[in-house]
């Protein structure tokens, strides 16, 4: 399987583009916490080496590019709230925690690589790329680093609500998650406008 590469990147330099962000977003599916978002700006002296998209990765690989990637890159982090979610859909909650972690970086990117076919309106040019976190190395790193953070911050929530196993499925829609959630109902970081949820909450 091709690897990302850093042609577009390279194309966008030559185009005269003198910084491009790739971003990627972690978690739009499951039924609780929040969806999170990163753009990440690579030095291309010091690309870090095994980069790939986070769902191709192992829990500790991706750990450890984390790491690579926070020493090498540029990083910005975004997060939708459960709340938000609700408020305003899963879409445009993504595109808030997108548009929240270009706004975190330090240098301001003339142009974002955005993975998947819909764009965010960011305060530079957008291009999507469909299945962009494996083509992109800039967006691949965008996943690890999106991934990382809302899994980590599941791990906390863990703590606070010990009942429906966040550490372990990340709030997907797991059968444990679903007997939990019939024991106890949804606590507060549950998106209540998931279907699954709202069915709970609605009068028997």
């Amino acid at each position: 399987m091709p690897k990302p590469h850093f042609k577009t990147e390279k194309a966008a330099f030559a185009e005269g583009h003198l910084f491009v962000c790739g971003v990627d977003e972690a978690g739009c599916g499951p039924w609780a916490g929040p969806v999170s978002a990163a753009a990440v700006i690579l030095n291309p002296k010091k690309i870090p080496k095994g980069l790939n998209d986070s769902k191709q990765l192992t829990h500790e690989r991706r750990e450890e590019l984390f790491a690579v990637i926070m020493e090498a890159a540029e990083v910005g982090v975004g997060l939708a709230s459960a709340a938000e979610i609700d408020e305003m859909n899963i879409l445009q909650a993504r595109f808030l925690a997108m548009s929240r972690a270009v706004a975190c970086l330090t240098s301001m990117p003339t142009l974002a690589l955005v993975d998947g076919n819909r764009a965010p309106k960011l305060t530079c040019t957008v291009k999507t790329i469909v299945d962009g976190d494996a083509i992109s190395q800039s967006i691949a790193a965008a996943s690890i680093i999106a991934k990382v953070t809302r899994d980590r911050l599941m791990h906390e929530m863990d703590k606070l609500f010990p009942h429906y196993g966040f550490a372990q499925h990340k709030g997907y829609g797991t059968e444990f998650h679903q007997q939990a959630l019939a024991a106890h109902g949804p606590c507060t970081e549950h998106r209540k406008s998931f279907a699954p949820i709202r069915a709970l909450l609605q009068p028997a």
